[in-house]
């Protein structure tokens, strides 16, 4: 093959710039419909979850009142707690190490 056919065909096949302009803008439109498409389908599911969440929310009987836990009532002023010495020996004998 002489360099005279191999430039024949390089010229023969590559796409022009101006065919490329036509191609290259409906793609773009086509990109953009098909991405907008995608986007309404996404946003239609979403409001169809939320509303079928709101319904089952507004079916379901309201949760249970929760018990909470009393604390510990604080102690008077007057009263005092084991003295040291007794509080150490209690954790010691329960297996706390110091």
């Amino acid at each position: 093959m002489s360099q005279e056919d191999r430039n024949h065909r390089k010229i023969a096949t590559a796409p022009t710039r101006a065919s490329t302009r036509p191609r290259a803008a409906n793609e773009a439109k086509t990109g953009k419909t098909d991405r907008d498409v995608a986007a309404k389908a996404v946003l239609d599911n979403m409001a169809k979850l939320k509303a079928l969440r709101l319904a089952r929310e507004a079916a379901a009987p309201p949760p249970a009142a929760t018990v909470k836990k009393t604390r510990a009532k604080p102690k008077k002023s007057g009263e005092k707690g084991p003295a040291l010495a007794d509080w150490l020996a209690g954790q010691q004998s329960g297996g706390r190490r110091t």
